[in-house]
């Protein structure tokens, strides 16, 4: 079994009910089963303008499935819960990455663990300090902590979520 990480996004349509039904999804997968879950976050888009603000958090799946078997399954999920690629960072009904795979780097056209943006996101690293604080980045070789402390606040904010 390895431990999987993954990043979870929604701005477009019930957020939370996105973001809950892909946890479920993922939770059904043959070979998966959900160990630890986030609180949700608020968050400001980044690296666009114009769009509806984020909900996001991380999972933390126990997994025997390959990266790339994992990544095939959370493409489908996107699919099946709607999702349309128009164009790179559109708003989107729900976003699933894989940060982290273990300890392990892929390097693939496709695929590419850890993901390669993630020490730069603190909608990222802040739900994923909430469930393993200490884990380490495999390249960086620094704590998910470490990495959002050493994050600006502007332009990325992030509060967390609350349902009224």
């Amino acid at each position: 079994m390895e431990s999987a990480y993954v990043g979870i996004g929604s701005n477009i349509g019930d957020k939370i009910d996105n973001c809950r039904s892909a946890i479920a999804r993922m939770g059904r997968l043959k070979g998966c089963s959900v160990k630890l879950q986030s609180p949700f976050y608020r968050t400001e888009p980044v690296g666009v303008e114009g769009q509806d603000y984020f909900l996001n958090g991380v999972v933390c799946l126990d997994t025997d499935l390959s990266a790339a078997t994992l990544l095939n399954h959370l493409l489908n999920i996107e699919t099946e819960m709607g999702r349309v690629r128009r164009k790179k960072w559109d708003a989107r009904v729900i976003d699933l990455d894989i940060l982290l795979f273990g300890s392990q780097i892929i390097e693939k056209p496709d695929l590419m663990i850890p993901h390669p943006l993630m020490h730069t996101r603190r909608f990222v690293l802040t739900p994923l300090v909430r469930i393993a604080p200490g884990l380490i980045h495999p390249i960086l070789c620094k704590s998910v902590r470490e990495l959002e402390e050493a994050l600006p606040l502007k332009g990325q904010a992030v509060e967390i979520y609350e349902r009224s």
